[in-house]
């Protein structure tokens, strides 16, 4: 218990999937819980449903791609709980791409939840983290940050976007020495409302394929995810910076 006694953990996309197994671990590790979401109804109930379970926890509704909104919810954090410690960029969606099809307005909006939020967060963040002595901000991305897909063209980009931009992050923080960390996690297949919408988008033989060739031989929970978030967010992690922790059960390995 206690390993994120008191810090202040703001998770973008928490009413759900890996956020919200997230935020419960936080909340019983001793974390003070921000969720945002843009579904208001969805994001008060998971934020009572953590409070149900005796952790401190608010939700603010936020629209992740809107760059004045960001500032709103940072100030929002700050005024409810003094200070921002952790970040968690886990607002995303998952789209194909038909790369012969698929016109610039789709790309567009993949890259502006998957990776353009991520750096107005990790921007924000910084900002405010340094005010308080340091933090974590942990980015989102996927297994597909780091390995193509011929349907997904947008949402590798974005994702691989993701997985430059946190090393880059983690320097500049570094050479500022501000004290903040900036870390990419890397899920693969995992049980969330995202991952629903996969039997649409492979075929049954796809489907067997990937099952196959997770080693591990079965696919993520939400929480096999969130483990891998609260050590980062953790000071169990206070030596990585700049890295990429991989959750995939094995399924990158061949």
């Amino acid at each position: 218990m206690g390993r994120v006694q008191d810090k202040v953990c703001l998770i973008t996309g928490g009413t759900a999937g890996i956020g919200y197994a997230s935020a419960e671990l936080f909340g019983q590790e001793g974390g003070k819980i921000a969720i945002t979401d843009l579904r208001p109804k969805e994001g008060e109930a998971s934020a009572q449903a953590l409070r149900d379970k005796g952790y401190e926890a608010i939700f603010i509704e936020q629209d992740v791609t809107d760059e004045a909104r960001w500032k709103e919810v940072l100030a929002e954090v700050v005024a409810k709980y003094g200070r921002l410690d952790v970040l968690v960029n886990n607002a995303g969606v998952g789209e194909e791409t038909d790369l012969e099809n698929s016109d610039l307005a789709h790309w567009r909006f993949v890259n502006a939840v998957n990776m353009e939020a991520v750096f107005m967060g990790t921007q924000n963040a910084v900002k405010q983290m340094k005010l308080n002595g340091g933090g974590s901000i942990i980015n989102i991305s996927s297994i597909e940050g780091i390995i193509g897909d011929p349907r997904s063209a947008a949402y590798n980009a974005s994702k691989g976007g993701v997985r430059l931009f946190t090393k880059s992050a983690a320097l500049y923080c570094a050479d500022k020495k501000y004290n903040i960390r900036v870390n990419s996690v890397h899920p693969g297949f995992t049980k969330t409302p995202m991952a629903d919408s996969v039997g649409d988008l492979f075929g049954p033989e796809d489907l067997q394929r990937v099952q196959r060739e997770i080693v591990i031989g079965y696919m993520a929970e939400p929480e096999d995810q969130g483990y891998g978030i609260l050590y980062l967010a953790s000071d169990e992690s206070r030596y990585v910076t700049g890295t990429e922790l991989i959750i995939d059960g094995g399924y990158t390995c061949h």
